[in-house]
């Protein structure tokens, strides 16, 4: 479930799903390299007026409740349940992380050369005309987010 970093309930690890607002702030937060798909750590949870602490690409940033509200998360640990699907089943726009890659080791191997790993979020841009899913990356099972 994707929830905005403000209203986590526990620490530990995300994932960006997606920044809101407008351009200046959005601007801002990428140019700190706060863009879908990266990955941060929850320190300490945000409270009434101190705002929170995370951990960020090796650096430790506090972020105002204002900053956490348009940050969109998913957590790294609670897909443990969940059904997986395959990228084929993912539409145009959608996005999804990667869960578990199935094939034969030459294929998994080959996707990890592309820097294809577990907990890497991809997103369908397009559909190949013979029908195949182009993506940042392309994969067998992940855990459908959108």
């Amino acid at each position: 479930m994707m929830e905005s970093l403000a209203d986590t309930k526990r620490r530990g690890d995300y994932v960006i799903m997606n920044v809101l607002g407008g351009k200046g702030i959005v601007r801002r937060l990428s140019e700190m390299g706060m863009i879908a798909g990266k990955r941060l750590t929850v320190i300490s949870l945000a409270t009434d007026s101190s705002g929170m602490m995370i951990y960020f690409q090796g650096q430790r940033l506090a972020i105002s409740l204002d900053v956490a509200e348009r940050i969109v998360v998913r957590s790294m640990t609670e897909s443990a349940g969940e059904k997986l699907h395959s990228l084929s089943d993912l539409t145009v726009g959608k996005s999804g992380i990667v869960r578990k890659m199935v094939g034969d080791r030459a294929l998994r191997r080959r996707l990890l050369d592309m820097g294809l790993t577990n907990n890497t979020m991809i997103k369908v841009y397009q559909i190949a005309p013979l029908g195949a899913p182009t993506s940042s990356f392309g994969t067998k099972k992940i855990s459908r987010l959108s």
